[in-house]
């Protein structure tokens, strides 16, 4: 499966409060409708916290 472009990420985590955690990551996702492309990339992040979009976008993409 494709992993999702970096818009597709920030749309499904607008509105979080960083820092974020993992699962304050997931969760928000979920509840915006966010597609299994990009669930499955948040919930295959390291359990930890995130600083800002861009920390999530960097991490996803590796």
């Amino acid at each position: 499966m494709a992993d999702p472009s970096p818009i597709d990420l920030q749309k499904a985590l607008g509105g979080v409060d960083y820092p974020a955690s993992k699962q304050d990551l997931v969760q928000h996702a979920k509840d915006k409708g966010a597609d299994t492309t990009v669930l499955e990339a948040l919930e295959n992040l390291p359990d930890r916290e995130f600083d800002s979009p861009t920390d999530v976008n960097k991490e996803a993409s590796k």
